[in-house]
């Protein structure tokens, strides 16, 4: 099946007349970038793109991307066709389908992607190696890397991203399965008795169980897998999954492995509480966070830096002890895992639906949808024409579903923030991004975004974007 994708240069007037000075550093002005339409959909023709999840460029140029509903497809840079290369048979109730994928390390040579499905057969989610032979997914070559069981009568949370580390780790995101809407927007903590689906202590805060998780495991020619070393608990399995890298997550919608330095950055959406309550616990706060070890974030016993949630007795709608984030306890009934927990490690950076004072530029209208995208070092040596820019170096980008924009983040020489107030850089505030869903670094050093678009789901304004840098000439 192919469609002919609608190719577009839209070229983008900068709303800013020079340079932008932030961090000591001189980013180029908008009208250095153009925001180039790789594919859209305008007719929301079945057949075209519909609720792409998550892309992958390979070597060749070639963007891969997986669809909800269970299709895996490509655009072809040469004939500017989007490809159906096949479809994988998914329940997409809640908030499943097929959530994510990437493609191989060595995908050039061997045709292997990884995918993180929900087939509709069986109440789990499972990360998935499939082969692509003649430009098709061939079903039969499939090899189930990971079985994540879940529950599937409440929702939500379902996670879904996976990337490959430079090491050739494969990381996958989880999310806590978890329904928050009894919380009112606090800890989802319910320890009463059949209330395992509203109660993340049997998720996020479980040793022993792979939700609410970011996992790593090292992929293996034959379709298994093996625990790489530096994962949180003993490749035995004796005092939790050995898959888990870090612990205590609510949401991590979309992750990255910086390439250099092997940390781990994702995006963790959080709780809908708009303002304290000294009964229950701090106002609901996005994260980006960064692991360089792995560890346990928190989730659902405190949030942001560390902020911590009062344990609640639901049945008797009555508040009991704060969580302890040096010592943190999950008496659950429903934690089948070690009560004693390892210390919670702050966020990265966090929001809350209000103005944040200390990362302001974060600051925007509408909800909080966090998602953490690629570390981008500039090669002076790749021959591409339009690469992001020098300046960008060492850059974490950030970006938001909810609020619509993209952030480059300065990175230190310690890999942290020096200063929250400026090395937070709007990156091209004057472009339109409906609701970004994906953003992955192409091997030609340009920025390529999936936007989702205006609804909530089937839209016409869907497209796949790439954004090249064109120096200090004029866009028009």
């Amino acid at each position: 099946m192919k469609m002919k994708s609608k190719l577009l240069l839209i070229v983008c007037g900068g709303i800013l007349s020079g340079a932008v000075h932030g961090a000591d550093l001189e980013y180029p002005p908008e009208s250095a970038f153009k925001r180039v339409v790789l594919a859209e959909n305008p007719t929301k023709d079945p057949n075209g793109i519909v609720d792409p999840m998550e892309l992958s460029v390979a070597k060749d140029g070639r963007v891969f991307f997986a669809e909800r509903r269970g299709f895996v497809k490509y655009l072809d840079p040469k004939s500017g066709e989007v490809k159906t290369v096949g479809k994988v048979d998914v329940f997409t109730g809640l908030e499943d389908g097929l959530l994510g994928m990437t493609l191989d390390p060595n995908f050039e040579d061997n045709g292997w992607i990884y995918l993180f499905h929900s087939p509709p057969d069986q109440e789990e989610n499972h990360v998935s190696r499939f082969t692509i032979k003649d430009d098709q997914l061939d079903l039969s070559s499939q090899k189930t890397l990971i079985r994540i069981k879940t529950q599937r009568k409440e929702c939500c949370h379902s996670g879904g991203s996976l990337n490959f580390d430079a090491a050739g780790n494969l990381y996958a995101s989880v999310g806590d399965n978890t329904n928050p809407f009894a919380s009112d927007g606090f800890s989802p903590s319910d320890e009463q008795e059949d209330r395992s689906p509203w109660d993340a202590q049997k998720s996020s805060a479980n040793m022993n169980d792979l939700r609410g998780k970011i996992l790593r495991v090292r992929p293996l020619a034959d379709g298994t897998v093996e625990i790489p070393d530096g994962n949180l608990f003993p490749k035995d399995g004796s005092q939790g999954r050995p898959e888990i890298y870090v612990m205590g997550n609510r949401n991590p919608y979309r992750i990255s492995v910086d390439p250099r330095t092997g940390y781990l950055y994702w995006g963790e959406v959080g709780p809908d509480a708009g303002s304290i309550n000294p009964d229950r616990g701090p106002a609901g706060f996005d994260e980006i966070n960064q692991a360089r070890t792995a560890g346990f974030f928190g989730w659902p016993y405190f949030i942001a830096n560390n902020k911590a949630y009062t344990r609640y007795d639901f049945a008797n709608k009555k508040s009991l002890e704060k969580w302890d984030p040096a010592k943190p306890i999950n008496a659950s009934p429903n934690n089948t895992g070690g009560k004693e927990l390892p210390p919670a490690q702050s966020a990265f950076i966090y929001y809350p639906h209000s103005l944040s004072a200390r990362f302001p530029a974060v600051n925007a209208g509408g909800g909080r949808t966090a998602m953490a995208g690629p570390v981008y070092y500039h090669d002076d040596d790749l021959k591409s024409p339009h690469k992001l820019p020098a300046v960008f170096d060492h850059h974490l980008f950030i970006y938001e579903w909810s609020r619509n924009w993209i952030i480059a983040v300065k990175l230190d020489e310690d890999e942290k923030i020096a200063n929250p107030r400026k090395d937070l850089h709007r990156f091209l505030p004057g472009m339109t991004f409906l609701r970004p869903m994906d953003m992955e670094l192409g091997p030609d050093g340009c920025l390529y975004v999936i936007q989702w678009g205006t609804q909530w789901s089937d839209n016409s304004d869907t497209q796949i974007l790439r954004i090249e840098y064109h120096g200090d000439s004029p866009t028009g």
